[in-house]
Order: structure tokens, then C-alpha cells, then sequence
């Protein structure tokens, strides 16, 4: 499931688009039991470290809380997935 917070406050959605992306946050919200400005807060805060180091496209930027399996095979654990375009990495970075 794929989610871009930025997309719901975007005023060129019809209502159906929105309805889906809202009914997307709550799922997310139910399998992690963390609320939305959670997940909000936790890609603010993998921005502001990623950038230190390298340019990235934060208009194609996708974060997304889904389940997987454990390690250990005992059951299903929520995984944070992160897909970040990088444009350049920085001088000082290298």
C-alpha cells in the first residue's frame, strides 16, 4: 500500500481519490497502531537526516508502514518501507 500524505491536500482530487487516500491512512493507522501525524513526523524527520548528506526528490519520495514476517518466523511484525529518489550526494558526504 503506497501513501503520499501530500496528496490529500491537494485541491485537484476529485472527492473518490481523497475518500481512497483517507480510507488508506486508516488502514495504516489500524495494522500499526500509530496515527497518521506519527508517520507524518517519523518522514519530516528521515528528510531533514537524509538531506544532510545527499539531494533527494521529496515529491517522489514514498514511506509506507506495512506487515511482514519476523525473522524468527514467530509471526507478523510491522515494517517501515522507504523508497528515496536521490538526485546527488553531496561533496561533503563522499
Amino acid at each position: 500500500m503506497i501513501l503520499d500524505l501530500s496528496k490529500l491536500f491537494k485541491k485537484t482530487k476529485n472527492s473518490k481519490d481523497v475518500a481512497k487516500e483517507r480510507l488508506k491512512l486508516v488502514l495504516i493507522h489500524d495494522r500499526a497502531n500509530v496515527s497518521p501525524q506519527f508517520l507524518e513526523m517519523v518522514k519530516s524527520e528521515i528528510i531533514k537526516v537524509i538531506t544532510n548528506y545527499m539531494e533527494i526528490d521529496e515529491d517522489s519520495l514514498d514511506i509506507q508502514l506495512t506487515r511482514t514476517k519476523s525473522d524468527d518466523g514467530s509471526g507478523v511484525v510491522p515494517a517501515l518501507v522507504a523508497n528515496i529518489p536521490i538526485k546527488n550526494v553531496k561533496s561533503s558526504g563522499r
